[in-house]
């Protein structure tokens, strides 16, 4: 296992992790899900493929803001475009395992059908754009990183709405450490 460099930040306890997936329905006549947001901690479950989910933990919580969503692609861009994902983790077997779990229950989520432009944002880096072509001026309109901050605080409103924070789950392994 790759070793990780120390990072003085310190680590936040209250951040979510944001991921798309292939859209599913969760009964009939339900809305298509195309997106979960899971509380960071959730990565820390022992069904989550190990110590994969444990470094994409540590990298996630490492230097956010309380309450901070981040998605995937957020990560990917900070790992040099995703080249570094390999000295993390496998996300794609992580993020299949996180889903399993808050489709069976045994984790809380906050679970989106994120129309097409907000998910091709959050599926995008921080800095991009995504271009959709508008058939009533016949012409690309872009969207980027102030509509990508939109979509962020509005899923955010979403959970400050909710009763209770989301449950990661029980019987969690321990997170990394670091040297303080």
């Amino acid at each position: 296992m790759p070793e990780l460099e120390p990072n003085p930040a310190a680590r936040t306890a209250k951040v979510y992790l944001l991921f798309a997936h292939e859209p599913y329905y969760p009964g009939p006549g339900a809305r298509e899900i195309n997106t979960t947001v899971v509380a960071a901690n959730s990565l820390l479950q022992p069904r989550v493929h190990q110590p994969d989910g444990i470094r994409i933990h540590d990298r996630l919580t490492q230097a956010r803001k309380q309450g901070e969503i981040v998605p995937l692609a957020t990560l990917t861009h900070e790992l040099n475009g995703g080249a570094d994902w390999p000295a993390v983790g496998d996300w794609e077997a992580v993020t299949a395992d996180l889903l399993q779990l808050v489709r069976s229950g045994k984790c809380d989520a906050l679970s989106l059908g994120l129309p097409e432009i907000a998910r091709a944002l959050v599926c995008a880096g921080p800095n991009s754009y995504v271009r959709a072509y508008g058939p009533a001026n016949a012409d690309f309109i872009p969207y980027g990183p102030t509509e990508r901050t939109a979509v962020l605080d509005e899923i955010n409103t979403f959970l400050a709405n909710l009763e209770q924070d989301l449950w990661p789950g029980g019987g969690l392994v321990a997170p990394l450490t670091r040297p303080a």
